[in-house]
């Protein structure tokens, strides 16, 4: 086992790159598919020491589920944002929040803030230096109180449980 861990040190890593591979070069021949299959094995052997902590999936089905509904989020929210600029920009109301966190894991603290980042309308500003809290600016909300259930509800939650223990 330990052999299979130094020559695969992240087996869900591995098969998202060939996976990522392959949607970048919007192919699927078996020189591409070659090619993906080797960068996922190589780019986490190569980048083993930057790891700080062993990632733990406790829940590999949540993560499925996660990240499809994180698609989602993006893709409404991008129509949304649209909506919104194409509007009337001056009844936006932008507002900065301070959102804390549960999380203790670097890994799902970066997920969490990067998830917020990439759902257009909301950016992850700032880490406070305790680790407890998250600066987070929305482009239009009208109740800072419900943005905040909706990330913990949404996005921690579901974090928590698939990297840390409950």
């Amino acid at each position: 086992m330990k052999i299979i861990t130094r020559l695969l040190p992240h087996p869900v890593l591995s098969p998202t790159l060939t996976v990522l591979w392959l949607l970048l070069v919007n192919s699927i021949t078996p020189g591409q598919i070659f090619l993906g299959l080797f960068l996922g094995w190589v780019i986490p052997l190569l980048t083993l020491r930057f790891w700080p902590e062993a990632v733990n999936i406790h829940r590999p089905f949540a993560l499925l589920r996660y990240i499809g509904m994180l698609l989602l989020d993006i893709i409404l929210a991008n129509f949304t944002v649209a909506r919104l600029i194409l509007g009337d920009p001056d009844r936006l109301k932008p507002v900065f929040i301070e959102l804390p966190i549960i999380l203790t894991s670097d890994l799902a603290i970066s997920l969490l803030a990067n998830s917020i980042t990439l759902t257009p309308g909301t950016v992850s500003a700032r880490l406070s230096d305790d680790r407890r809290y998250l600066l987070v600016h929305a482009l239009n909300e009208t109740d800072p109180n419900a943005l905040i259930a909706a990330i913990k509800d949404r996005y921690e939650r579901p974090l928590q449980e698939i990297f840390e223990q409950c």
